[in-house]
């Protein structure tokens, strides 16, 4: 089933287990928990706009336009589209990015990806093919990931 979905607010995603995750309950007491890195995921042929937050890792097939904050990990498929700002611990990318990237650790760039708009990583790694139009801030450590109301995340030169 093919469709849109227009959104006007706050997506709080949060991770479904999958047939393949380990049961982690068991008799035995665990001092600290363990935690649930499920993987959120906008399928091709959806369409949302507004703002995304989640703890855990998410992939982009369809469209999103809007502001995307994660603590795990962005993967834009080939067909995904992003419009916006976003935040993430680790990004790889072979669609299309519009928009304000801030990675706190390494950006990925694969040979279908084309990124327009600024850049702001610790490492990055750019395959051939791939295309990037902006300004990139590379060995940069974001100190704040982007908070609500705030325009930009806060970054500092890596020493």
């Amino acid at each position: 089933m093919r469709g849109t979905i227009n959104l006007r607010g706050t997506i709080n995603l949060r991770p479904t287990k999958t047939m393949f995750q380990k049961n982690t309950k068991s008799m035995a007491k665990y001092t600290e928990p363990v935690p649930d890195m499920g993987i959120n995921r906008i399928v091709e042929g959806t369409s949302i706009e507004g703002e995304i937050r989640c703890e855990s890792n998410i992939r982009i097939d369809g469209t999103f336009v809007g502001n995307l904050s994660t603590k795990g990990r962005l993967v834009i498929g080939p067909a995904g589209r992003i419009e916006g700002t976003v935040n993430c611990q680790n990004a790889e990318i072979e669609g299309l990015v519009k928009g304000k990237l801030y990675v706190q650790q390494m950006l990925s760039l694969k040979g279908t990806a084309k990124v327009e708009g600024d850049i702001f990583t610790d490492k990055l790694a750019v395959e051939p093919g791939s295309s990037f139009t902006g300004a990139c801030n590379m060995g940069a450590k974001v100190k704040e990931m982007k908070k609500e109301g705030q325009a930009d995340a806060i970054i500092t030169a890596a020493q």
